[in-house]
């Protein structure tokens, strides 16, 4: 099967139910770092709570000032709004689409690390790059969950969407594909965004099962220019049409 690894988003949908279910991998690895996040949110220090979302004005924070062990949950698909989730437009998928990608999905969260698309999350609010009390959640999550990622990734190919900030929670030790995206020659960083969510819509809709017919998959506006490959890393070069 073909396992999508995928960015969170900084923009986040408010709102949820109040089912909860287990995340990706053991839930209580987790624990220390949702601990710390939640006890400085409760903390009512303004300024470390500033600090942590990357907000300057304590207004800002009202949204994501909750207590994210008894508050709605969301899946996390639906979870996030941003450029990519724009363009994946999940909530016009059909069913069988939405299906494919909560299963085959996995977004790497700064606070919940590596999820399920389909996985239940509070609201939360962490600026990428920043430490949750004294803890990295790149390094947190990578000592914790890289090992459990690569056994339950040993018999999928994997599409790595990911930003390049996220291969510092998990970088896989088999063989695994990334793209790039030219215009003009030159490589794309904002639109990169809009590019990935609308292969991942694509691969979505046309039910991908492997790494090979994703390298036949015609996507809108795309043509491969060059597939390069350095030691288990394949890298597909996409052209964006003028």
């Amino acid at each position: 099967m073909l396992k999508v690894l995928f960015s969170p988003s900084e923009g986040k949908k408010s709102g949820g139910e109040s089912s909860k279910s287990e995340l990706l991998g053991a839930d209580s690895a987790r624990d220390e770092i949702l601990k710390t996040y939640n006890y400085i949110v409760k903390s009512k220090d303004e300024d470390s709570i500033k600090e942590l979302f990357g907000f300057k004005k304590f207004s800002d924070c009202a949204p994501y000032m909750v207590d994210i062990f008894n508050s709605e949950v969301m899946e996390a698909i639906e979870r996030y709004q941003g450029v990519a989730y724009d363009y994946l437009e999940y909530e016009k998928l059909p069913c069988d689409a939405q299906e494919y990608i909560k299963k085959n999905t996995i977004i790497f969260s700064n606070l919940y690390g590596p999820i399920y698309a389909g996985d239940k999350i509070a609201n939360y609010k962490v600026k990428q790059g920043n430490s949750i009390g004294g803890i990295e959640p790149d390094k947190f999550y990578k000592d914790r969950f890289s090992y459990q990622l690569d056994l339950l990734l040993s018999s999928d190919d994997i599409l790595d969407l990911r930003a390049g900030y996220y291969d510092k929670f998990y970088k896989p030790n088999k063989a695994y594909t990334t793209l790039k995206f030219l215009k003009g020659g030159k490589v794309v960083s904002h639109w990169a965004k809009a590019y990935r969510g609308l292969v991942l819509k694509t691969i979505a809709n046309a039910n991908v099962q492997n790494i090979d017919d994703f390298k036949k998959l015609e996507i809108e506006g795309l043509h491969i220019h060059e597939i390069k490959t350095i030691k288990n890393k394949t890298e597909i070069v996409y052209n964006i049409s003028e």
